[in-house]
Formats: structure tokens, sequence, C-alpha cells
């Protein structure tokens, strides 16, 4: 029978977790558990963790809120690294980013594929590390009040751009989107927060994602 108890490493103690978002599939953030919080996130069926910087057990959402509840474990084929399947409950990333992994090294526009969190956390990126030169860090600089007048002037053009065709349309959306970004981000409102506001009007679980019919749209 194959053996399923994980091959914690022999130096360290410690085995890397890869936790994911159930539902998307999202990669949100690279841990490291022993044996004991290995051991209690299969009992509370939450995320704990060893922290290697303050060397001591880690219950992801203790201090935040942000837990995240276990819905499947992976075991690789060496038994030696774990996939955690959650739901989570607000972003994974202490800056509140929705997923850690944000820096992205690639050149070039956002791909067509990629979601409002990544275009959010890319903006957040701009504001934890400028890009001299660079129009989100020109925004940044100047303030709410410039971010303020743009967003305005790009909610006027959508509205212009529907009276015109498509095509028009959808370029201003996308400005208007950005400018919304830059707000958010500037003002400390995580993608997270829309989300759960969003699901608490539609009636969204947050564990189950079911939605229900309520009258408040």
């Amino acid at each position: 029978m194959l053996n399923l108890t994980p091959k914690f490493d022999a130096k360290t103690g410690l085995l890397p977790v890869v936790v994911q978002d159930y539902n998307t599939k999202r990669v949100l953030t690279l841990a490291y558990m022993n044996a004991e919080s290995y051991q209690k996130t299969l009992e509370t069926k939450e995320t704990w963790f060893w922290s290697r910087s303050r060397h001591e057990l880690w219950h992801k959402g203790a201090t935040s809120g942000h837990t995240q509840q276990v819905i499947k474990m992976t075991l690789d084929c060496d038994v030696d690294a774990l996939v955690v399947q959650v739901l989570p409950n607000g972003p994974a990333c202490h800056t509140g980013a929705v997923s850690c992994f944000f820096n992205d090294l690639t050149e070039g526009k956002l791909m067509a594929d990629q979601t409002f969190e990544e275009l959010y956390e890319l903006v957040l990126n701009r504001q934890k590390v400028p890009k001299p030169d660079s129009y989100t860090d020109y925004l940044f600089s100047k303030g709410r009040d410039k971010i303020l007048k743009k967003l305005g002037e790009e909610a006027t053009e959508v509205v212009i751009a529907a009276k015109e065709n498509k095509q028009e349309l959808q370029y201003e959306v996308a400005d208007l989107l950005f400018h919304l970004m830059v707000l958010l981000v500037n003002e400390g409102v995580t993608i997270a927060d829309i989300e759960q506001e969003l699901g608490s009007r539609l009636g969204v679980s947050s564990v189950l994602k079911e939605r229900v019919t309520v009258e408040k749209y």
C-alpha cells in the first residue's frame, strides 16, 4: 500500500506547501508545515504553518481574520511537497493582495486572460515599488484628488462612448477600470473587500459560494 505520510525534510523538519484557491485554482502562497502544523491543519480544516522567520506555529488568519478553509490536500509523487486547496476568507498576502505572487517579471501589457485581481495586484506593486516615469506612479505621487479627478473624467468618457460604438465603449471602460483600481489601492480597499460587499448583496455564502435570491438590487 502506498505510504501517504508526508516526508518532512530531515534537516529542517519542514514540508513545502503550495496553497491554491479551490474555486479559481490560483496559487495564493507558498508556505511550510512541520508535523504539528500539518496535524492541526488536518484536525481544524484550516491552514496552519510553521513560520521560519518567527520560529513558531502560525494559524493563517488568526490575527487578520483571513482564514483559509481546507477543502483538499494532495501530496506530490515523492510525498515531500503538498498542495492545499482552500476557500480563502480574504486575501492571502499580508499586503492585501489576493495572492502573494504578483511581481510580474514579464514585460508588456496585461494579457487578455488576466483578471481584475491581477490588475489590482499590478497596481498595488507599482505603489510599493514605484517605476520611474510610469503613469501609475504619477497618479500615486499626485494623490487622491488627482486620482478622483481622472476617475471622474474617465466615467464621463464612458458615458459619451456608450453613444458612439462598442469598440469605443470597450476602450473607455478599460480606462475607467484601471483608474478605479488605482483608487482602490490608494484607499486600501481590496478586491476581496468588494467581493464580500457584492456577496452580501447577492446572498453569496462565503463558504459554499451558493447564490440565493436577495432583493437588494
